[in-house]
């Protein structure tokens, strides 16, 4: 009896944490990559380039670079947001440049060019 009780219990408890995951696997995650460069035109066109390689390569991510304006201490700073549909979406884009040769060349370009301050995850709670 006492078995039955905590196996109950634990499949209660399983059935609660995948119905959390299950929503959480389908929402939109943004990653914001806080950089220094001394070439922000230059960096913003290799930042487009390989946006362009990641399209052509069939990976559904969104590459914007933004300036901080009305951000205090970090107003001038230079933020990379990777957006894509879910959390599986940063894990194919990390995995198609590591493997892609063109995508991984273009990363090695960009990271001569940038030092990361900052790297973070972040997902959506509204839509």
């Amino acid at each position: 009896m006492r078995i039955s009780i905590i196996s109950a219990a634990f499949a209660g408890i399983l059935g609660l944490v995948a119905s959390f995951a299950a929503p959480a696997a389908d929402t939109a995650v943004s990653r914001v990559i806080v950089v220094q460069t001394a070439d922000v035109p230059g960096y913003v066109h290799e930042v487009e380039t390989l946006q362009a390689l990641l399209k052509k390569a069939g990976v559904a991510a969104t590459l914007r670079v933004w300036r901080a304006t009305y951000a205090g201490v970090d107003a001038g700073s230079i933020v990379v947001i990777v957006e894509v549909p879910n959390l599986a979406g940063i894990a194919k884009v990390e995995d198609t440049i590591r493997t892609n040769p063109d995508l991984a060349a273009e990363m090695k370009k960009i990271n001569t060019m940038r030092k990361i301050v900052s790297d973070s995850l972040y997902e959506a709670l509204s839509h």
